[in-house]
């Protein structure tokens, strides 16, 4: 995997990365984005359209990211793929600087697969 999307998503899921992506890597799930490690070439040009520094070459993913390598494989493999740009999600703003997001991820992952 080459590039991943860490916790600044979660409750934002801005796309302006969808619209650049040359491989459509992105899969989008009710609340976050993730990127499908078999799509991605490694070209890094969705990092710097992410207004929220949540998208992380995988060398440089944070101790305290870690688990969203893994996230990033296994939900790429249930959500559907984006390709096109979409309004963020109405609390974007609210969220944009929050801290301790993921329990809000696993919450509502887990109700949409259900």
């Amino acid at each position: 995997m080459s590039y991943v999307v860490t916790e600044n998503c979660i409750q934002c899921r801005y796309t302006d990365c969808v619209e650049v992506c040359p491989t459509d890597c992105f899969r989008q799930g009710p609340n976050f984005l993730v990127i499908d490690p078999d799509e991605c070439i490694d070209c890094g040009v969705c990092a710097p359209e992410c207004p929220v520094d949540a998208i992380v070459p995988v060398e440089e993913v944070a101790e305290n990211q870690q688990l969203f390598v893994a996230l990033n494989i296994e939900l790429a493999k249930q959500w559907p793929v984006i390709t096109t740009r979409q309004a963020p999600l109405p609390e974007a703003e609210r969220w944009r600087d929050a801290s301790d997001k993921l329990q809000h991820l696993l919450k509502d992952a887990v109700t949409s697969s259900t």
